[in-house]
């Protein structure tokens, strides 16, 4: 069975969690670059367009759908999206997902009279 508490370590943790029908990739170290990057844009000094549309999509009344949708887009263009790996870390998440994926064997059902 693979060691689920052991990450692929890098800049960005990833743990490769077994499933009984597969796998997870538990990236919580990436969402928290995230939040943190999201966190760094609305507090901006200098360029406040993320709070603003935040400001105007709370708003009930003047928000829509394309102010949401605008600041959306606006905090994905300025947010982390990848994963480096470095040196054999893509093999070592190559092998774990490969031994968590691997054919186990099912244990046969009695059946009862």
């Amino acid at each position: 069975m693979p060691d689920d508490q052991t990450p692929i370590t890098g800049p960005i943790a990833v743990y490769v969690r077994t499933l009984p029908t597969g796998v997870v990739l538990d990236l919580a170290a990436l969402r928290d670059l995230i939040i943190g990057d999201v966190i760094d844009e609305l507090l901006h000094a200098e360029d406040t367009t993320a709070w603003d549309l935040l400001t105007q999509a709370a708003d009930p009344e003047a928000a829509g759908a394309s102010t949401r949708e605008e600041l959306e887009q606006h905090l994905a263009e300025r947010a982390s999206s990848r994963i480096p790996l470095y040196g054999t870390a893509g093999l070592d998440l190559t092998r774990k997902i490969r031994q968590a994926l691997a054919p186990r064997a099912v244990p046969s059902q009695r059946r009862t009279a």
